[in-house]
Parts: C-alpha cells; structure tokens; sequence
C-alpha cells in the first residue's frame, strides 16, 4: 500500500486527484504502478486502477490477471470494480471507502450484483487515515 499511496502523492504533484495502484503477481512480485492520469490524458477513464490493469494485460497478452492483488489507495469506482471483475483480478486491497462514487461497499455494489462475472477477497480499510487525508487536502485546496 505504500507504493500506491507514493503514486497517489505523485498524482496530486501533477494536479490529478491523488490516488494510486499498483498490481501484484501471484508469486508477490509489484508488475504495475500508476496514479490517476484522466486531467493528463484528457481521458475520464484513465484512472490508477484501469492503468494497471491495461499495462500487465497488455504486458501478458491476456485479458485475465487471475492470482493477481490490486492494491489502491480509494475504492474503486463501478467502472474500475467492473474492469477488476472482468480482469479476474483475485485480491482487492484497498485503503478509504469512497460515499460519494465507490463501488464496493457503496452504491451499485458490483461485486454482489448477479451479472458479475467474478468476486475478488475484498480487504479495505488499510492505511486508510493516510489516503483519506490526500483526498481531503487535494479537495480542500481547490474549492
């Protein structure tokens, strides 16, 4: 999680919402990091999580990352919970629950929906005072 939180620092450096992610193989090795780059990239869909996982399914050749770990920084948004679910992504770690646009725990719950394609261990909560206060101070600046 430290290195997530690392790339969300990097994000908020860059002016883009600071939050982070970094993808783990199954023998524990860190393949991918990256932070949110949709400001950047001119693209509302180029957010930490769904960098990761394009760059190692690219990497690999292959759409499914089973065994892998994501771990990041803000519960992942539908659209990302939906890419993780696709993806077979084993492990989700994350560290703040996010009210206003999760996924997970809040909203349209993805994971629990019937279409879901695949259920990943859900751990949240981790480091989550520390990436509640960058998402906090990064809004607070800037209204």
């Amino acid at each position: 999680m430290h290195l997530a939180i690392e790339q969300a620092r990097i994000a908020e450096s860059c002016n883009e919402v600071p939050i982070g992610a970094v993808l783990i193989d199954p023998e524990g090795n860190i393949k991918q990091s990256s932070h949110n780059l949709v400001i950047g990239n001119s693209d509302p869909t180029a957010h930490a999580e769904l960098n990761v996982i394009r760059r190692e399914c690219r990497s690999l050749k292959n759409e499914r990352l089973n065994g892998y770990s994501l771990f990041v920084t803000l519960e992942p948004c539908p659209m990302c919970a939906t890419a993780i679910s696709f993806a077979r992504i084993s492990k989700i770690v994350y560290g703040a629950s996010d009210r206003k646009s999760g996924g997970i725990e809040v909203g349209p719950k993805i994971f629990n929906h019937s279409q879901s394609h695949h259920k990943p261990e859900i751990v949240k909560g981790i480091n989550q005072e520390i990436c509640s206060h960058l998402l906090k101070n990064f809004f607070k600046l800037r209204r």
